[in-house]
């Protein structure tokens, strides 16, 4: 399976291995690890808790996918994504593409990452010594993905879960 949301960590050798095993034609592979800071506007990160909504969510990561591969064909794609209570310095998520040549799976996964940080339905609250607030997405999220000619934006903050 390319696409999984879940509570358990991942091991980064473990996933490229099995994304790489059933192609030989593959010349690259490029991974990114997200992982929770201890810090975010100014303020210590005691705890991440990320929510989202089963079944939508994959979907949208679906979507996601079948963007990448139609721009960059023959790339293999994997994206795992943590959803639950994390700590500083857990893994968050993992996107990973394969490709024949490295221009093109640097492409696809940074694509993957900038489509998921603005289309991709997760949210996520940061727990501080001030108490427990929601991440907002960020404008410098919305410019990276529109470099990919994609627009849009997360939901409104007042259709946060809990909110």
């Amino acid at each position: 399976m390319t696409i999984r949301v879940q509570t358990e960590d991942f091991d980064l050798s473990t996933e490229i291995a099995a994304l790489r095993a059933e192609n030989p034609k593959i010349g690259a592979v490029v991974a990114f690890v997200g992982t929770v800071r201890d810090l975010s506007e100014g303020e210590n990160v005691e705890a991440m808790e990320l929510e989202h909504y089963p079944g939508m969510t994959e979907k949208a990561l679906e979507a996601i996918e079948r963007e990448a591969k139609g721009r960059w064909p023959g790339s293999e794609l994997l994206i795992v994504h943590r959803v639950g209570k994390l700590l500083p310095r857990d893994q968050i998520v993992l996107a990973a593409a394969t490709s024949a040549h490295r221009h093109d799976a640097f492409d696809a996964c940074s694509f993957v990452m900038d489509y998921l940080k603005t289309q991709a339905p997760f949210w996520k609250k940061e727990t501080t010594p001030n108490g427990a607030r929601w991440v907002d997405a960020r404008v410098a999220d919305d410019a990276a993905l529109a470099r990919w000619g994609i627009t849009g934006t997360n939901a409104p903050a007042d259709d946060k879960p809990g909110a």
